[in-house]
């Protein structure tokens, strides 16, 4: 399956890529888009219903964890910085 982005094929299981410059993965898949939506929506839900920086703040934080822990298992070939050459 192609990324989309023309970089280099995608192996089953991951819905991840890296990003050709810096460091990081943006998503290639529909499962992946589903997943960086559901992150933002309960990332937006929090800032707007919680009470409280310190509640908001306890929430946003293992969220983003496990967002980027769970992010970093689906990317093919894993998180490093990148210059922009394939390599």
């Amino acid at each position: 399956m192609m990324t989309g982005r023309g970089t280099s094929e995608l192996h089953d299981g991951y819905w991840f890529a890296q990003k050709r410059f810096g460091y990081g993965a943006v998503p290639v898949t529909w499962q992946g888009w589903l997943t960086t939506l559901a992150y933002l929506t309960l990332i937006a839900a929090i800032a707007l219903k919680a009470p409280g920086d310190m509640l908001k703040a306890g929430l946003m934080l293992p969220l983003t964890l496990a967002y980027l822990y769970f992010i970093w298992t689906k990317t093919d070939g894993g998180f490093r910085w990148r210059w922009g050459r394939k390599d």
